[in-house]
């Protein structure tokens, strides 16, 4: 397994009707690297997004789906889900502002 940089360990944001609800609450939603650990995301949340600082995050891991095209069975990509929890003095993370 190659080491990770921060840049590599968050893919993309999570918009959902949920994932919004919950920013109120500071916490954001993030797919990640399926590799990195809860300590290479909270340095890359950190170091992407100034004046942030996480309080704990949790992770889960999300299988792939199961797709049919004719009699031929696969699967999606797997995925990992990393919900931040940030403090009470920490700055917001400006990505979902105004969405």
């Amino acid at each position: 397994m190659a080491a990770l940089a921060y840049y590599d360990v968050i893919l993309r944001p999570v918009v959902t009707e949920k994932s919004m609800a919950m920013m109120a609450e500071k916490k954001y939603t993030f797919y990640v690297h399926p590799d990195a650990n809860k300590a290479q995301i909270k340095e890359a949340v950190e170091k992407m997004f100034e004046g942030t600082k996480v309080s704990r995050v949790n992770t889960l891991n999300i299988a792939g789906k199961k797709k049919m095209r004719g009699r031929t069975v696969g699967y999606t990509a797997a995925k990992k889900k990393a919900i931040v929890f940030l403090t009470e003095d920490s700055k917001d993370i400006e990505l979902f502002q105004g969405l």
